[in-house]
């Protein structure tokens, strides 16, 4: 049944939201009211929290009144450092992984925008989310409430974008644009119509890498606010990027491959086929594996080893288009996949097997038009399905298409063509 349990306010005015204003005492206090799982989470976040939590030491204090899940001979008074904060993070992706693949779901849903939204960014507990309106929104995943708006220029839409501690950078048509992460308008916008059509783009401080169609990358310098190099990769358009941690530049193309570049020397490394010509949409790399995620317009996923440039594996995870194929950082554990079919999928990155599908659970009551401003928060239940289920015969209510999706620890974030995001929330 659906429950108001929350409501977006709107961003505030010139004030300082974020928790780093706050003095170590007063975040150690905080801390201490978590749990042991949550407060491996918080270690993610940022490199204060990470250094907070350590200097208070709760992660051991919490250790000890907990010692049964980690096992009988583990004993963190006899361990390096290095050791137990492995078993713990180790500890946490186990519990992701299982309550992904099999646990219960509740799924937040508000409307974040009046028009549809086809990108979403999720780090540190937020997500940025923008699509084809004209505003972009940063928004706290565990709150659902607005932060801030970043407004696009007037003769621009927006292409993609991303963010980091302090700025957000968009590709907005065929301009790099550039915000700071507590004002709402654009403190930079390069010039319009100095390369062919844009399809993409990625950011890598200091530079932005925008894919065009003409099949090469063009490097933008932040710094010197400058387009600084062109990079050849395909024959055809670039339809997504990414970026390895040894300067690997990654782009899938319109016909089914995947170029590395080496951004140090601009040379092409390598050129990647698959047995898939419909297109890629989507690539996800993982630093831990050195492994590259695709997915493809016919529904196929395929997985790269780029130390060896092997394809590990190719497979058939959807019967339509796949919008986004993502993971949350550093986890080899668990791929989730969205596309037009609005399934909710997770797949076994080691080889591209089943795990499990997820859907909106719909009771017979339906949303009014109140309900779905932009200052409700609803609750639903998530639906688990089996692999072969007639997606097809269902409802399109319980399965909107699915446009972007990002992964948290134990959550997902989906944004759809209709202004809604939803966040996926997984538990034993």
């Amino acid at each position: 049944m659906d429950q108001s349990t929350s409501t977006a306010r709107p961003p505030p005015s010139n004030k300082r939201t974020r928790i780093e204003a706050l003095n170590e005492d007063i975040m150690c206090t905080v801390f201490s009211f978590l749990g042991f799982i949550h407060l491996i989470r918080c270690t993610a976040v940022c490199k204060s929290w990470s250094r907070v939590i350590a200097k208070s030491k709760l992660l051991e204090i919490l250790y000890r009144e907990q010692r049964e899940i980690f096992g009988g001979d583990f004993d963190i008074s006899t361990s390096s450092d290095g050791t137990w904060k492995s078993k713990i993070q180790n500890l946490a992706i186990s519990q992701h992984r299982s309550t992904l693949h099999a646990g219960s779901v509740d799924i937040y849903q508000w409307k974040g925008h009046s028009e549809g939204i086809d990108k979403c960014k999720m780090k540190m507990g937020l997500v940025l989310t923008g699509g084809s309106g004209k505003v972009m929104r940063l928004w706290s995943v565990e709150r659902y409430k607005c932060l801030a708006e970043y407004y696009l220029p007037q003769t621009g839409y927006l292409k993609d974008f991303n963010f980091d501690e302090s700025k957000v950078v968009a590709l907005v048509r065929n301009q790099i644009c550039l915000w700071r992460r507590d004002e709402r308008r654009s403190i930079f916008s390069s010039k319009s119509g100095q390369f062919p059509k844009s399809s993409c783009m990625c950011y890598v401080d200091p530079e932005a890498i925008v894919g065009c169609e003409d099949g090469r990358a063009r490097l933008f310098d932040m710094y010197g606010r400058k387009w600084s190099r062109i990079i050849k990769m395909h024959n055809g358009p670039i339809t997504c990027l990414s970026v390895s941690d040894d300067q690997l530049l990654i782009g899938g193309s319109s016909f089914g491959h995947i170029s590395l570049s080496d951004l140090s020397s601009d040379q092409q490394v390598a050129t990647l086929k698959t047995n898939d010509f419909a297109g890629l949409t989507t690539l996800c790399y993982n630093s831990r594996s050195h492994i590259v995620f695709s997915g493809s317009r016919s529904g196929r996923a395929s997985s790269w080893d780029l130390r060896m440039m092997k394809q590990l594996w190719e497979a058939r995870v959807s019967p339509n288009l796949i919008s986004s194929i993502q993971h949350m950082r550093d986890d080899i554990s668990i791929l989730a996949v969205g596309g037009v079919d609005g399934v909710l999928r997770f797949v076994d990155p080691q080889n591209g097997g089943f795990m499990s599908n997820c859907i909106i659970y719909e009771s017979s009551r339906k949303l009014n038009h109140s309900e779905t401003s932009l200052s409700t928060v609803t609750r639903k239940k998530g639906l688990r399905v089996s692999k072969d289920a007639r997606f097809d015969l269902m409802p399109r209510i319980s399965r909107p298409s699915i446009s972007c999706l990002a992964v948290g620890m134990q959550k997902v974030v989906t944004t759809h063509a209709d202004g809604y995001i939803r966040v996926w929330k997984f538990s034993k």
